[in-house]
């Protein structure tokens, strides 16, 4: 095998996300997964789980996904990696430890991982990396011989994921009536978090100020601007916006909310707004309720021009940043000297989380990292 396609020591790749209810039946215990240990009543999750019975109980990630690994597994057989996909969840079926046990059985002993969160923070790269700590924990209680464990580095500034973003945008503008278009507004979306866990996102010199998670989608925001004024002639202004807060109300948490964006960008007189969901990968129930549903709810109540860009998806060209992030990280466990690939002014992202990154809210152990028990 040519050096270029040589993904060794790796001998598997595993797709770990969130997971997601594929059923009305499903919703009530997927919920009571992902707020486990928390104390929260089942009829409060019921009360949540309304999202997901507006649509049949089903959120569309899981479906994303398979559709990734789709786009994964044509790109790889293309350019001739010999890298075997499988898929595991945080949340439901099919559960990471699940996954990980079949990895292991099948002789896979040097996996990478690939989450869908293309950022850091806690929820979006530490508590992957606990969750697969647990489940390692698990198998080796077990006495499996547990394989060892990889995360591909976070990959927000990668061209392959930027470009699908920038073309989502180029479309959103142009499906506006031409006599807004010009005037428009950009409103790049991304998940709301406490703001004491954006402010210690990233390595410990990132911490500050919103810290690795905000620099990061400003740096993201910019080159998609940046890139929407050179292609169209426009420079159209724009703002970091958040949606999807689940916090308690006297706990701070990113702002501004994409509604109340909404409602002081009409204000101002601005006559359309695009929503760029920058923040996520797929167009899973954050995207499909919070923006598609909630927020074009408010645009309409306002008489205010919205569309909404599409996310990366199973676009091709992020399939085949990941198989690049594969091989870039295959490289330099081989002692190779590497160029990583990473457009904006931040640079690549480190390949191994170092201690003190991103920091849990209460100890736990963490896999694939400096700090991991796994190493």
């Amino acid at each position: 095998m040519p050096d270029a396609l040589d993904a060794t020591p790796y001998d598997a790749l595993l797709l770990l996300s969130f997971g997601g209810p594929e059923g009305p039946d499903d919703v009530v215990p997927f919920l009571e997964n992902v707020t486990r240990g928390r104390g929260i009543p089942k009829e409060r999750l019921k009360e949540v789980g309304q999202h997901y019975f507006l649509f049949g109980g089903v959120s569309p990630i899981n479906d994303q996904n398979r559709a990734l690994l789709q786009a994964l597994r044509e790109d790889f057989a293309a350019h001739g990696l010999d890298l075997p996909v499988y898929w595991g969840n945080r949340n439901w079926a099919p559960y990471l430890t699940d996954t990980l046990r079949q990895m292991a059985a099948d002789g896979h002993r040097r996996i990478l991982v690939l989450a869908t969160s293309a950022y850091a923070s806690y929820s979006g790269c530490r508590q992957y990396r606990e969750n697969l700590a647990d489940a390692l924990a698990t198998l080796q209680a077990e006495g499996v011989d547990v394989p060892a464990v990889d995360k591909l580095r976070h990959y927000f500034n990668h061209p392959g994921f930027v470009e699908p973003m920038i073309d989502g945008v180029l479309r959103a503008l142009a499906d506006l009536p031409e006599d807004v278009r010009a005037g428009a507004h950009i409103a790049f979306t991304t998940h709301s978090i406490p703001t004491a866990a954006a402010d210690t996102s990233g390595p410990v010199e990132s911490h500050g100020d919103g810290g690795a998670y905000v620099a990061q989608h400003l740096d993201v925001a910019r080159l998609i601007a940046d890139a929407v004024r050179e292609r169209t002639g426009v420079d159209h202004p724009w703002q970091l916006v958040y949606q999807s807060r689940s916090g308690a109300p006297h706990i701070p948490w990113l702002e501004p909310d994409i509604c109340d964006h909404l409602e002081e960008r009409h204000a101002a007189g601005v006559p359309a707004v695009v929503m760029a969901p920058i923040g996520f990968v797929s167009d899973h129930m954050e995207v499909l309720y919070d923006l598609d549903t909630e927020a074009k709810a408010k645009a309409e109540e306002l008489g205010l021009p919205v569309r909404r860009s599409a996310t990366v998806g199973a676009d091709p060209r992020f399939a085949a940043a990941v198989r690049e992030l594969i091989l870039e990280r295959a490289a330099v466990e081989r002692g190779r000297e590497v160029t990583p690939c990473a457009l904006g002014a931040l640079g690549p992202s480190h390949d191994v989380c170092p201690v003190g990154c991103c920091p849990a809210r209460a100890p736990r152990p963490a896999a694939a990292g400096a700090d991991s028990p796994y190493a």
